[in-house]
Parts: structure tokens; sequence; C-alpha cells
């Protein structure tokens, strides 16, 4: 369930769409390990079967590479906590743990390669660090996986200044963004050489045996004789269960459970990653393109498999996993046999998911509270039945207040809404219409977002031939829709709204929920400070200034070259200008920082 608004629901890059990419066969479930500690197939019981890949590369079967992961970060996306270290050394990071990259590290470590990533959260290795290290380890292939539309300049800044560090080294885009654009991305960006399409485990290893005439690889765009060349594309594998668990122990970071909120609001202190069990989403909702990456499809992991990750991460001293399935609540046995699988286990880790409210497995979220599910978030969208049907959500608003009064009623702690608005023929009663009724829902938290349209999404199609956008000038650039689409209330009413909103729907859940509220400040309080923990509360109440944020300024003088001209090219604005720019970026980007450390 990709969120629709800019601020992103998490960020999930790699040489693919990746989440999770795990790794057991059906006769290994079914028929345990062996005495050695390995599964019938030769696989240690953590998934990686290292032993054997070393194995094979010793037999001469695999020539082991190099290979250095990249993961692409937009600066607004993840804070640095005054503390800025855990107890182990490691640097912690409020964010979503770069899960993507993670998982090709483990498949490329499994096949007897080597693998070294870095994530651009990570203040002690920026991109100066990284072109150094490729000067002096020389690796085979350099992947750069971001996730989207925002990611996507940071991603270009990177190859550019690595290919002009070093004019041999093979670059690699991979993620959504470059899977929907390979073709555009391709002719902008011509210093990468390949731009890689889908999934991205058994492409990155076909990959590196044909570096150097990767004609037979599916899902590759590169070029031969300065032309393009698209490789048919990769079929879609729905074996979620043979690749190994992620690489979670080779990047020196540590991240923190929070939500993107204007200070980012952190929930636990255990030690948190993030796990997927299936892919995609089959509804078509207007502003997603999860259904065109995954080509409408969904496809799952095994209840058995999911429950052998959970017990692996319990004993690696994990204490909080969230979900990143983009809808998790589809097909009820499966739920039912990952929450019995994981009380059975003794698991004491507590996750959380997102998924629809007008999903079939409702009678399940006891199951699901009491194999210790914590935090369930709904994509609610709108309290108007009108603009539901405007989004093609197909779900009504009694789905809506069925759904949160059963995960309530079920004991999940915390259950969350999000909201878009400044949607495509709203009007200020059904902006108000949602805030008062968000507010009756027993909803703990919330999110109010900024619709936003970009290309790979129905409503990027219906732009185009409204002739709102234009495939040759915007393909890589994103848009709040009342910026462009006249049918949405002006900027400025949909702030002052929503602030007004915010406000009354405070009002109401002091008053009408006081024990719900006060128990989530007190978890709140438990790991913020107080200045922030107020700052959450009284910020509706403080106005809104009028214009844009300094986050849409510095992103609007990223894709326009600080130009009014918003036809220009990311391409047309210098290297200077945007290096600039993500550093002014990096700098402003919200949520706790420095300062904190010393205030």
């Amino acid at each position: 369930m990709r969120r629709p608004a800019h601020t992103g629901a998490g960020d999930l890059p790699a040489l693919s769409r990746a989440g999770l990419r795990v790794r057991a066969l059906s006769m290994r479930r079914q028929a345990g390990t062996g005495e050695d500690g390995t599964g019938e197939d030769g696989r240690d019981e953590d998934g990686t079967g290292e032993d054997g890949a070393q194995e094979n590369c010793r037999k001469g079967s695999v020539i082991p590479v190099r290979v250095f992961l990249i993961h692409i970060r937009d600066p607004q996306f993840y804070a640095l906590p005054a503390a800025t270290r855990a107890k182990n050394g490691n640097i912690r990071v409020m964010g979503f743990p770069p899960i993507g990259i993670m998982s090709l590290s483990a498949v490329l470590k499994r096949a007897g390669h080597e693998c070294i990533m870095f994530d651009q959260a990570n203040p002690e290795t920026p991109n100066a660090v990284i072109i150094e290290e490729i000067r002096r380890q020389q690796p085979a292939l350099v992947g750069l996986s971001f996730l989207s539309t925002t990611s996507y300049p940071y991603a270009k800044i990177l190859a550019r200044q690595i290919r002009a560090a070093d004019a041999r080294v093979r670059l690699a885009f991979g993620g959504v963004f470059a899977t929907l654009n390979f073709q555009l991305v391709k002719l902008q960006c011509p210093e990468v050489d390949f731009v890689c399409r889908g999934d991205g485990e058994q492409l990155i290893l076909d990959l590196l045996e044909q570096l150097d005439d990767p004609a037979g690889v599916a899902g590759v765009t590169w070029a031969k004789d300065g032309q393009p060349v698209h490789n048919p594309n990769r079929m879609l594998d729905r074996d979620l269960d043979q690749w190994p668990f992620p690489d979670r122990d080779s990047l020196p970071l540590d991240f923190v459970e929070s939500m993107p909120l204007d200070v980012p609001a952190v929930l636990s202190m255990e030690r948190f990653t993030t796990m997927q069990t299936s892919r995609g989403c089959p509804w078509l909702c207007v502003f997603c393109d999860i259904p065109t990456f995954n080509e409408g499809k969904w496809r799952s992991r095994s209840p058995q498999h999911v429950v052998d990750e959970f017990n692996h991460l319990q004993a690696l001293g994990y204490g909080s996993v969230y979900f990143v399935d983009d809808h998790f609540l589809l097909q009820p046995k499966r739920i039912e046999a990952i929450c019995e699988g994981i009380t059975e286990a003794g698991v004491t880790i507590q996750w959380g998911c997102e998924g629809r409210v007008d999903s079939t497995v409702q009678h399940l979220f006891p199951a699901m509270a009491k194999a210790h599910c914590r935090t369930l978030m709904f994509g609610i969208e709108s309290g108007s039945q009108r603009v539901l049907d405007r989004l093609k959500k197909e779900q009504a608003l009694a789905d809506v207040e069925t759904a949160v009064a059963n995960a309530k009623r079920a004991g999940i702690e915390i259950v969350h809404g999000f909201f878009v608005v400044g949607n495509p023929d709203e009007t200020v009663e059904d902006m108000r219409a949602t805030f008062d009724f968000a507010a009756k829902l027993r909803l703990d938290t919330f999110a109010f977002n900024r619709l936003c349209v970009y290309r790979g999404t129905p409503l990027w199609q219906e732009y185009v031939a409204r002739g709102l956008v234009t495939e040759a000038a915007d393909w890589y650039k994103y848009f709040k829709c009342s910026e462009i689409d006249p049918t949405c209330l002006p900027g400025e009413v949909i702030n002052a709204e929503r602030s007004a909103g915010l406000r009354r729907l405070f009002v109401y859940k002091l008053t009408h929920y006081p024990l719900q509220t006060l128990r989530l400040l007190r978890r709140f309080l438990r790991h913020m400070q107080l200045r922030d923990v107020v700052y959450l509360i009284v910020k509706p109440f403080l106005g809104n200034g009028s214009g844009p944020t300094k986050a849409e300024v510095l992103t609007r003088t990223v894709d326009h070259g600080a130009r009014k001209d918003a036809a220009a090219h990311l391409t047309q604005a210098s290297d200077t200008l945007l290096e600039d720019t993500v550093e002014t970026a990096k700098a402003a980007h919200p949520g706790i920082q420095q300062e904190q450390a010393t205030g």
C-alpha cells in the first residue's frame, strides 16, 4: 500500500522494489535441519548457506567479485537522534533500514561474492568517503538503490561524482522509480551502465556473470554502440522463500523505531528492523504505482518461513519489527498460521503492519494481538465517500469505522490512520468532514499529507490526458496535486483547513478519549524529550506561515534549477547547484538534529 503523499511510508529501495527476499526451500521447512546445523539443501539455519557458497567458489563454479551497494536517501525522510550512538557504538538513525540492499547483499554473499553496503543516512560515510572507497577497493559493480522521484536527484548526483572519479567502474540503478522510468533514466543518465528493472535477486547474480555483455540478462537496460538496449522483462518469481534473510549485520547503523511526524515520534528503543512477508497489492488506487510495478500481482512468503525469520531475529536480540508489505491483511489462513507459529515458538518480538480497512481477516485481529502485533496502520485517506470514490479506494466509510473498532477491541495498542488532503474535486466541506471523521475514530495516531502525483500512477496518466503534465518534460518530477490541478483547492486553503481540522481533532481526542491519548503520550515520553512531545501537541495551534515550506523550496530548486520554468529538466541544472542544494537540504531536513544534543 504505497503512501500517496511525498512523506512516504518508509524507504524500500533495492536494485529491485525490494523488501524482504528470503531463502529456504519447502523440503527444508518440512524436514527440518540436519545434524550439522544445515538444512537438507545444505543451507545454514540462518538461511545464508555461506559455507556452501564458499565451497562453490573453491570448486570454480562461481568467480567471486566485489560489489558495492548504496542506499540513496531523501534527507527529508530520516533523522539523527540526539543520542547519536547506540551502546554497541553504531550510529543511530530514525528511519527504516535499507532492507533492499540488505537483501541483495545476502544473496550475493551466499553466492560467494563480496558485498559492501553504504547508507546515505550514515554521517560517517558521505559521498566523498564512498567515492574514495570505490577508488581504493575497485569493485566490479556499484549499485545505487532508490525508491522514488524525490530520491532520484541524489542518485544522479552520486552517479556523476562516481563516474568523474572512475571512468571504468560499472554503475547500476535500481528500485521502483528506475523500473518505471527505465528508458528515460538511461537517456538522462548515460553515466549509468545498467538500469535494473523489477526484482533484483536473480537479476544481480545474472548480471555479474555477464557484465561485459548483458544481452542475455532479462530486466536490464544498457547501451550498445551508444544506443540504448532494453532487454526483455524478467518474469515475476513467486517463490519468495528461496532467498536468504537480509544481511542486517554489515552496516554499522542501529535503526530507531519511530513515526515520521514533524518531530519523529519514538515508539520504542528495542532493537528494530523491518521484514517483508509479501510483495504487491492488487487494488488500483489512483495515487499508487505499486500495482504497475508488481504487474497487479500479490506474492507472499510461506507462513513457516516468516516464523523462521522471527526466530532468527529473536536470537539476534531484536525486539521490534515492522512489516513493509504493501498489504499484509490478505489470505486469512496464512495470517492465522503466522500468528500461531509466532505464539507457539515463544517469540516475544513486537511487530506492526499495514493494510486495507475492507480486509476479510479482521476476525484474526485478536490472534494478531496475541502474537504481539502492536501497531496496525490503515490507509483511510478521506472522511468523504465522494473523495474515496474519486481516488478509487473501493472502500466505504463504514468499513473504516468497523476496522478501527475491531483493531482496538482486539487489543492492538497503536492503530494509525493515513489520510490525504488536497485531492482532485475535494471541497472545503470534504476536508472538514475528513477531520471530523478522524476525530471520532479510535485512532491512536494519524497523518494528513498533501496528495502528490508522480509517473507510474493512474492519476499521472489522467493528468497527462488532461494536459496538466507532459511525459517529456515532467517524468522525473512529483507535484502536489493542488499546484497543477485546477479542481483541487488552493494550497493556502488546504493548509488553513488542515491546521483548523487538527486543532478540532486534538481537542476532541483529549476530551472524548483522554485515557487513550494519555497512554500514547506516556509511550512517547519514555524515549523523547518533553519539549518535542509538547511541540507535537501544540503545533496545530501555532498557525501556518504562507507559501511553500523550506523543503518544498529546496525540492523545487533541485527540480527546476532555481528557475521558474516548471518544464526544466534536472540535467539543465549544474552539478554544483545540485550538490549545494543537497547539502542545504541535509542541513535543513526536519527531525531531531544536533541542536537537541546541546539543548
